[in-house]
């Protein structure tokens, strides 16, 4: 966590590229912040986002110099100088065309040429019509650029340029800067640097009989993405893992269980001596009463299956918390999701719960993105479908925020 009294961006210095978005002008206030913050800012404006907001705004907001183009002064080669001088780029606005410039390594202006330059953690911040966020050519953009290690601040769902509403807006200021203190200071301000993290993930199997088993969609990939999130801020990650479609990231702890009941022992063994719980796997909520010593014939006849509750891990976490814990549930809900979700914060006594829907197309299951919200006791938070990757870091914000007001 930070250092109390220091600013958590103190003395770090931040690249600012601006690109043609009518949220560009927001980016002058985020200038601000982070300088507020104890950043240096160096802004880098697209020939588009000038069209927007003026490179002498961002001069007089931040002290520096805003160079037009790489032709400005060819003899210092300035986007290489830029990206030495720079410890974390930042794109905000980020726009569809700009995702797939960065994503396909092309360089064409100067914003383009440092993002080439740079060697050091990147973030965007994605802002643009609902129907080009959703286009399949952004999302692998931003698949792209995730799997090289971009840190992603998925956009808000709210009112968007020419009077529509959806999922598209420029990410509030506070969840900007999170972003980049996260990206710029993993080990330090923002991390989770000695941190004992717990994430459960996958789908619990139920046998049947030796052959076959009553088992749930879940892939693991949600819960895969929270253990990499998790390792890269410095946590010491336990990953207790069942049925899963993708290995658990490296860097964890692994503990391999199948059933419910296997999962309810492994994390009560461990809880004690975490600080954070995240349980994301898809837990069975019941299973056969009888399980068969042999395999079911076919010619036998179809059985008679009576099934049992299995035990509720989350629920006896919540009544074994510490007062300093995290604990995190998912809850996966059809029909009235968001009361659905409420109940188990309350019942269980959760922290936060991140609430995916599972019907229809935009299933969450088996997905590498997601609708998602996150659900506390005062707010909710839409992410609007964006990776499991974002879900996961902006999941972590949040861990990291409960934490730090906890002292």
């Amino acid at each position: 966590m930070a250092q109390p009294g220091r600013a958590p961006l103190a003395g770090a210095r931040v690249l600012l590229g601006v690109t043609g978005g009518i949220a560009a002008y927001k980016a002058a206030e985020l200038a601000r912040e982070l300088m507020r913050a104890g950043a240096e800012v160096q802004p880098m404006l697209t020939e588009s986002g000038e069209r927007m907001v003026s490179r002498a705004t961002f001069a007089a907001l931040t002290g520096r110099r805003v160079p037009a183009s790489v032709w400005d002064d060819p003899a210092g080669v300035e986007h290489v100088a830029l990206a030495r001088w720079g410890q974390v780029l930042v794109v905000a606005p980020a726009t569809a065309a700009a995702l797939a410039l960065l994503a396909a390594g092309l360089a064409d202006d100067l914003l383009t040429n440092v993002a080439l330059a740079f060697g050091g953690p990147v973030v965007v911040a994605p802002a643009m019509h609902t129907e080009m966020w959703e286009h399949p050519a952004t999302q692998a953009s931003l698949q792209t650029l995730e799997a090289r290690g971009v840190r992603v601040v998925p956009p808000a769902s709210g009112p968007l340029t020419s009077g529509d509403v959806g999922p598209g807006r420029l990410a509030e200021l506070d969840d900007l800067v999170a972003g980049v203190t996260a990206a710029l200071a993993p080990s330090e301000a923002g991390g989770l640097a000695g941190t004992r993290v717990l994430v459960s993930l996958g789908g619990t199997r139920e046998p049947l009989d030796p052959v076959r088993y009553l088992g749930n969609r879940s892939s693991g990939r949600m819960g895969a993405a929270i253990v990499a999130e998790a390792v890269a801020r410095g946590a010491e990650v336990t990953a207790v893992a069942a049925a899963t479609a993708v290995d658990p990231p490296a860097g964890a702890r692994l503990v391999r269980v199948e059933t419910a009941q296997q999962l309810y022992d492994a994390v009560l063994a461990e809880a004690g001596t975490q600080d954070v719980l995240i349980m994301a796997a898809a837990v069975a909520d019941f299973r056969p009463k009888r399980v068969a010593e042999g395999k079911l014939k076919k010619d036998q006849g179809v059985p008679e299956v009576v099934l049992e509750p299995t035990p509720d891990t989350l629920a006896e976490l919540g009544r074994r918390r510490r007062p300093d814990q995290v604990l995190v549930g998912f809850a996966a809900e059809t029909g009235d999701h968001l009361a659905g979700a409420r109940r188990k914060l309350e019942a269980k006594h959760l922290d936060l719960v991140v609430l995916n829907h599972v019907e229809g197309a935009n299933s969450a299951f088996g997905a590498d993105d997601a609708d998602a919200y996150l659900v506390d006791a005062g707010t909710v938070e839409e992410l609007p479908r964006t990776s499991k990757a974002a879900i996961a870091a902006r999941l972590l914000d949040r861990v990291q925020t409960i934490r730090e007001a906890r002292g």
